[in-house]
């Protein structure tokens, strides 16, 4: 069971931390719409788990639904659900409100689209916002900016996902510079016990996507991709992984999968909780956006030392060392992909040393230690303005 902090317990608790000489914690709150398996969502889980117990109480409010997220949330962390409707809705808004005085919360860190909401709620309790950015498509231009520049203004600070958005926040709302900080995702490396699976698919020759299906994913270009692969090496087995956003969107790639003859050689799981065991029992790791933030499954890919194939999109190529871990390519093209895949099926030896190489890296540049360390800093900065 997650900790519940009712408001009747708020001043005991701080009474106690203050009794003893020790400061009290800095309550911090992320918002997130809903624990959907996503991007997102993840690192905002992430956080909360991580953030140091001492220095912070943390929360965690979903503003629109649950989801399985909610079963890898540390016990510490407490939670604040509403049923959020509407972009505007008075009663979810009042009660977090009511939360945020009651238990002192000093930071609303809003990820993604929550921002709007932790906005008003900020407003209204005087407590200053943190946007936590992690729009994968700022290059398309397809934000409204009138409406963001709004939202961000005297914003507390913006965090982003790549140096793109991080521009985008300077050049474009208009955020000043020294409050907006690029900092990468980071997932969490504690080690589990991974269950033993059965998948389709020879394990030396399984090819896995973990993107959910959406437009900027291009799974499109990633199939026809794979009606290349299995001329050459007609094996290969690719494992999709993720929900879609909509049955039209599940229903076009299953079409797709259909027309080009990939019934035997593509296998669409859905969303997944044992992604991690299913990383470890596969032999490549593919992403085929147009368009990305910093994707947390190509994280996962080096987390489980597996090779990656990636568009050269977002902070891609930072994250696979510019082919240290993997093999960048250019995004919608399907023959330069269809390449890159081929050659690493064709060497076992090749994809171990990509794969070491990539743990090696993701491990040390993307810890939770570093990472927090840089999130840390920015609360500090934000409560001294």
């Amino acid at each position: 069971m997650n900790a519940r902090v009712s408001v009747a317990d708020a001043p005991f608790a701080r009474a106690k931390m203050n009794y003893v000489g020790e400061p009290s914690p800095i309550g911090v709150m992320h918002v997130v719409d809903s624990l959907a398996i996503g991007g997102a969502e993840r690192v905002a889980v992430n956080l909360v788990n991580r953030l140091s117990q001492k220095r912070y109480a943390t929360y965690l409010c979903t503003t629109r639904a649950d989801g399985p997220l909610a079963d890898l949330i540390a016990p510490h962390v407490r939670r604040l659900q509403l049923r959020r409707k509407r972009t505007l809705d008075i009663g979810p808004l009042l009660s977090v409100v009511t939360y945020i005085k009651a238990h002192d919360i000093r930071i609303l860190h809003a990820h993604g689209l929550s921002l709007f909401f932790a906005r008003m709620a900020g407003l209204l309790s005087s407590v200053p916002v943190i946007w936590h950015d992690h729009y994968g498509r700022c290059e398309l231009n397809d934000r409204p900016l009138w409406l963001y520049r709004i939202a961000v203004g005297e914003i507390g600070a913006v965090i982003t996902v790549n140096q793109l958005l991080a521009n985008w926040s300077r050049q474009s709302l208009h955020v000043p510079t020294s409050r907006v900080r690029y900092v990468p995702n980071l997932i969490d490396f504690s080690e589990t016990e991974q269950p033993t699976i059965k998948l389709p698919g020879d394990p030396d020759k399984r090819i896995v996507c973990v993107a959910n299906l959406r437009a900027q994913k291009d799974h499109a270009t990633l199939l026809r991709a794979m009606a290349l692969v299995i001329k050459s090496v007609p094996q290969a087995h690719l494992l999709l992984i993720g929900a879609s956003d909509s049955a039209e969107n599940l229903r076009h790639v299953r079409i797709q999968i259909s027309e080009l003859g990939l019934n035997e050689n593509v296998s669409y799981l859905g969303p997944r909780r044992d992604v991690p065991a299913i990383l470890r029992a596969s032999a490549i790791g593919v992403l085929s956006s147009i368009s990305e933030g910093l994707p947390l499954a190509l994280l996962e890919y080096g987390d489980a030392a597996l090779p990656a194939v990636v568009t050269n999109v977002g902070q891609c190529a930072e994250v696979v060392g510019h082919g240290i871990g993997g093999i960048l390519v250019p995004p919608a093209n399907p023959q330069s992909l269809s390449e890159a895949l081929s050659t690493l099926l064709a060497s076992a030896t090749y994809r171990d040393r990509l794969g070491t190489q990539f743990r090696e890296r993701v491990r040390s540049r993307f810890s939770a230690c570093s990472i927090i360390d840089q999130i840390s800093d920015i609360y500090q900065s934000v409560l001294q303005q």
